[in-house]
């Protein structure tokens, strides 16, 4: 710490100001350990970060609270809770209960039966949430998205504990095709741990356009956890690959994740993952830090603000996709031309790392 004060009053002085915020915005290192991967090394973990990144005006993308509460309010406007419950699922948010638990009621109390017929209201509920996210899309998270598909195009495989499809739509205005797969497809969930599915997105809670696929706790994807050929393939991605976590503050402490990754590998400390946050409170960083490096996590500062990610993270991509190019003679990039940069998509190009700056 004292190194870092020193840093900032150094700079205080300098004559030429333009120099001083040069340097206060200098960008962080890429760590030789991450940096020296290649992508077929890879699984990028997508959370709740990168969404809310992407389309900051969405408050459903935020965070758990957030979904909930959308789907809360899309409830009362269907009129489909009695005053009274609408009030104690109010009441739950406001006391911090467990939101897992309260999501799981919520959708619950929106999925009645009636004989063996279960309604859709749920998914009406998920539709007028998550509507229209396209026209929500923001051109910073689109450069974030940009370098995921960069990634995926040159052979890392991603995962999500997102329920919305952010990825799969810039990915389809690029040209490129992503397919949604959730827990409940045990042959194509087989062929994504086996590298098979390359071009797939695994949602391990699911995606708002399938709702039947929408589980919240490890029990109910019982199928999945009693299929020990799926199991073993899927836990050997975590102990043969290294796992880079963007925007998950807490996914580690995800039920369904550690049902699927954490519970069955042993020796973790042995492994090599990375998670990257923001550098905002040193004390709250080094705590992290050190509760990660058990899990085999290694925790890598991006920056002091969420702006800093998808510069951080382009440059990233761009070293792995590059050394893959210069290895293989071959790698994949949706660059961004001029017409993107104003419009945000363009729907054609598929050129070979142009107009990056690394």
């Amino acid at each position: 710490m004292a190194s870092v004060v020193a840093v900032k009053s150094e700079k205080r002085p300098a004559a030429d100001s333009q120099d001083a915020d040069s340097n206060a915005k200098k960008p962080r290192k890429l760590l030789p350990s991450l940096k020296t991967k290649r992508a077929p090394e890879l699984v990028l973990v997508i959370g709740t970060g990168v969404s809310s990144a992407v389309a900051p005006q969405v408050p459903a993308l935020r965070s758990w609270k957030g979904l909930i509460q959308a789907l809360l309010d899309a409830a009362n406007d269907f009129d489909l809770l009695e005053e009274e419950e609408s009030r104690r699922f109010q009441k739950h948010m406001q006391e911090d209960k467990n939101l897992v638990h309260v999501a799981h009621d919520l959708i619950q109390k929106l999925s009645p039966r009636t004989g063996n017929v279960r309604s859709t209201f749920f998914k009406d509920c998920l539709y007028e949430v998550f509507d229209d996210l396209e026209c929500k899309m923001e051109l910073a998270g689109k450069h974030l998205l940009r370098s995921v598909l960069q990634l995926m195009e040159s052979g890392a495989l991603v995962l999500t504990t997102n329920f919305d499809n952010l990825l799969e739509i810039y990915a389809a205005h690029q040209g490129t095709k992503l397919e949604s797969l959730d827990l409940t497809d045990e042959k194509k969930v087989l062929e994504w741990a086996q590298e098979k599915r390359r071009f797939s997105v695994l949602h391990i809670h699911g995606v708002y356009t399938n709702p039947s696929g929408i589980v919240l706790h490890p029990a109910g994807y019982q199928n999945v956890l009693r299929n020990t050929e799926v199991m073993r393939e899927i836990q050997k991605l975590y102990e043969t690959k290294s796992f880079v976590f963007l925007g998950c503050g807490r996914t580690v402490d995800d039920t369904t994740f550690q049902a699927l990754f954490l519970e069955a590998v042993k020796h973790k400390s042995d492994l090599e993952h990375f998670m990257l946050v923001r550098r905002e409170d040193v004390d709250e960083f080094k705590k992290l830090r050190d509760n990660m490096l058990d899990k085999g996590i290694k925790v890598i500062s991006y920056g002091d603000e969420y702006a800093d990610l998808p510069e951080y993270f382009e440059r990233l991509a761009n070293e792995i996709c590059s050394r893959d190019l210069a290895t293989n003679g071959w790698a994949g990039s949706p660059a961004l031309n001029g017409e993107e940069q104003q419009n945000g998509f363009n729907g054609t190009q598929k050129s070979l790392l142009q107009d990056h700056h690394s």
